[in-house]
């Protein structure tokens, strides 16, 4: 499913102190800690992801996999663009690097999904409407920031 197809969910911004190749760094680094734990690839494997391990080279690039994503575009320094799906959503994460300043650098990650049939609604009311994402999209991006700075 193309990624501007999905339904936009929401869009959270941070301004590292950083530049653009120690936010990349930091962006890759952080994933990779954040997803490749042994819970969240239990999480996968319970959702039924289509990918449950991290595998594929490091940092990120095209074909790498985290448990619940795959990598389908990656520009060092620019955007990565993660993908997934499972039996209750197919999404996107794209997250987008600007330089501000030589040493600033604004990170923007934004969300799109479709969450079919009822259990998939069922599923967008825990995940999206709790408000959880939200929270889980602002911690990873401060953790993407401190790592970065």
């Amino acid at each position: 499913m193309p990624i501007a197809s999905l339904p936009y969910i929401d869009e959270h911004a941070t301004v590292v102190a950083a530049g653009v190749e120690d936010v990349w760094r930091g962006l890759s680094e952080t994933l990779d800690r954040s997803f490749a734990s042994p819970g969240m690839a239990c999480y996968a494997r319970l959702v039924g992801s289509a990918d449950c391990t991290a595998s594929g080279p490091r940092p990120l690039a095209e074909g790498s996999t985290l448990p619940g994503f795959r990598v389908l575009a990656a520009v060092p320094g620019r955007e990565l663009t993660l993908v997934g799906r499972h039996r209750f959503s197919s999404y996107a994460l794209v997250f987008r690097l600007e330089e501000v300043s030589p040493r600033r650098s604004r990170l923007r990650a934004e969300s799109r999904a479709v969450f079919p049939g009822p259990a998939g609604g069922l599923y967008r009311r825990l995940v999206i409407g709790t408000g959880g994402h939200a929270v889980g999209m602002r911690r990873l991006l401060t953790a993407i920031r401190h790592r970065s700075e």
